[in-house]
């Protein structure tokens, strides 16, 4: 059984005058957040005060690129070239990087957000776009990511990397989440989500949507923010990880 877990979450995920999670509270719970950088959501007044609370509460900063989709909120295909990708990761970093910078703060990881994300577990090219992307703007970031391509392409390179697991996300047989579009995708449960955590933090393994019991090996659980009782969930599982013994703490602070 491990020490220590951190718990994430995707934060900033608004536009304008519109939000979709409550971010100042689950900023109390969780140890990092992932904050979109103005391509699938969030904006600049929305990226700095996100940063400031985030800071606030001592939690690490990580930057949530996708492709430039911010109708689609970054869920849908895009056939760029790795150059592209590369530039495309390179400009939200730099992006939510001032915020940061300019509160005497500093970036602890990267966490591609949506497709983007998803086709760097499968496609090495943009596993490799994106680490290159890495590679250039810092490679102290930690490189937050599913099993897959993109964790191999970053060890390969030397980088951090922080394997997550999904509080909320059934899993196939292959260690792969079921697409938001097929049924079941989401568990609601709030019992049946918490008690999956300390199964995967305690255990190393969680059912999957057939049924199965898989291996999962991950530093990092991701409660959604967009999902409905979101900060109370979170408190449900930090609670839980707690009576486990298992600590709750930021990755830079012991991965």
């Amino acid at each position: 059984m491990r020490s220590f877990i951190d718990i994430n979450s995707d934060m900033g995920e608004g536009f304008g005058a519109y939000t979709i999670a409550d971010d100042k509270n689950l900023l109390k719970v969780v140890s990092s957040a992932n904050i979109a950088c103005g391509f699938h959501a969030g904006d600049p007044r929305i990226m700095a005060s996100t940063v400031e609370k985030a800071i606030e509460n001592g939690v690490g900063i990580g930057a949530h690129p996708s492709f430039p989709d911010l109708n689609g909120f970054g869920r849908r295909d895009m056939d760029l070239t790795p150059w592209e990708v590369t530039t495309d990761v390179l400009y939200q970093l730099g992006a939510l990087s001032a915020f940061v910078r300019s509160s005497n703060y500093r970036l602890q990881h990267i966490s591609p957000h949506g497709r983007l994300g998803n086709l760097s577990v499968n496609n090495r090219n943009y596993a490799e776009a994106i680490a290159e992307a890495v590679m250039l703007f810092d490679p102290s970031l930690i490189v937050m990511t599913e099993p897959g391509q993109l964790a191999t392409v970053a060890q390969e390179n030397g980088l951090k990397i922080a394997i997550q697991m999904f509080a909320d996300r059934s899993y196939k047989e292959d260690g792969t989440l079921v697409s938001r579009i097929e049924p079941n995708a989401v568990i609601y449960d709030q019992d049946e989500v918490v008690a999956r955590c300390v199964r995967m933090a305690v255990e190393g393994k969680v059912q999957t949507i057939t049924g199965k019991d898989i291996e999962v090996n991950g530093h990092t659980l991701c409660v959604h923010g967009d999902t409905e009782g979101s900060v109370l969930l979170a408190k449900k599982v930090k609670q839980a990880l707690l009576e486990e013994g298992i600590e709750v703490k930021k990755l830079e602070d012991w991965l």
